[in-house]
């Protein structure tokens, strides 16, 4: 049975995002490699176009649309990120976007996705079911659907992240990979392994959300609660099917971190590697100093976001529960 997505597919979107996603830089700390015990190679893509690794896959489901589909306009659900990319990448294509977000998102990720010219439709995450809701807006304005996880170019633009770090480094003994919906992950693991077969990839899952570690251990997707977490971005309540499919065939293990841990991550990467890290972005590094990832070797982490009001960023790296 041929994969769902294959380096090839992740090397074609590497050709199309070229010139238009940032190739983000690879940052060292000498002060974490002593911390953790390892050599630790940090993809940045907190700066990325919209401030997150998402802007990849959108770009790339979104310019394979064809000139008809783009004039009728796009549409996505989103907590945030994706929101923000498919805006851009509709702007970008000459295209319009509408997109379906929480009434309880950060509203500075509102108003950047409001700037990029998308229209904005709310619902409440605890009650409604946004794939539900998004796939009849979609239907109902004739738009072109693209979620954040479950499009096999989805998955294969986020890929090119990892494609990026591997040949930029070169062979790492570790992978640390922020999971949600599980699309990063995905693309992640199948070009890594792809390219480094043997390379271990691990997971990282805020403790309040280990819905893609339940799955992985009892052999299918298991579904929790919406977790409350300050992780809003991975505030995934089951693994997408397409993304569990790739998933627990190629992700190694899945780690989990707590509220606090990502605090501290995110605390230690401004004051020690002056990086702005949303907490979704936070939770590989924050498995690394807290342990629950061990570490040696070379170990690669891909910071995935950081998209964080100056406000709520102060907050957190000042409070701790």
């Amino acid at each position: 049975m041929t994969a769902p997505v294959t380096i090839d597919d992740i090397r074609d979107a590497a050709a199309r995002l070229a010139g238009v996603a940032h190739r983000t830089p690879v940052v060292r700390s000498r002060t974490l490699d002593d911390l953790v015990g390892a050599e630790v190679l940090i993809k940045c893509e907190n700066l990325q176009r919209v401030g997150a690794f998402k802007f990849r896959g959108a770009y790339n489901a979104a310019s394979r649309l064809s000139p008809e589909q783009l004039a009728k306009g796009i549409a996505a659900y989103s907590s945030g990120n994706h929101a923000q990319a498919v805006a851009l990448a509709a702007r970008e294509l000459g295209s319009s976007a509408v997109i379906l977000i929480p009434e309880d998102t950060p509203q500075s990720k509102k108003d950047a996705t409001a700037g990029y010219g998308a229209e904005i439709v709310t619902y409440d995450r605890y009650t409604g079911d946004r794939v539900a809701i998004g796939e009849a807006l979609a239907a109902e304005r004739g738009l072109a659907l693209i979620p954040p996880y479950e499009h096999p170019h989805v998955i294969a633009g986020q890929g090119t992240a990892a494609l990026e770090l591997l040949e930029d480094t070169g062979s790492l003994d570790t992978l640390i990979v922020p999971v949600g919906g599980g699309g990063l992950i995905a693309g992640s693991s199948t070009a890594a392994k792809a390219v480094q077969p043997g390379i271990r990839v691990v997971g990282v899952e805020p403790a309040a959300g280990d819905d893609t570690k339940r799955s992985l251990e009892a052999g299918e997707r298991v579904s929790i609660p919406v977790p409350r977490t300050i992780a809003d971005g991975q505030a995934a309540s089951v693994p997408g099917e397409l993304t569990f499919s790739i998933n627990r065939k190629l992700v190694d293990d899945i780690a989990l971190v707590t509220d606090d841990a990502v605090r501290d991550a995110m605390r230690f990467a401004f004051e020690r590697l002056k990086l702005v890290i949303e907490p979704s972005g936070a939770t590989g590094l924050a498995a690394l100093l807290s342990g629950a990832v061990p570490a040696s070797g070379r170990v690669g982490v891909i910071i995935s976001g950081g998209n964080v009001s100056p406000e709520r960023f102060a907050e957190l790296i000042t409070t701790r529960v």
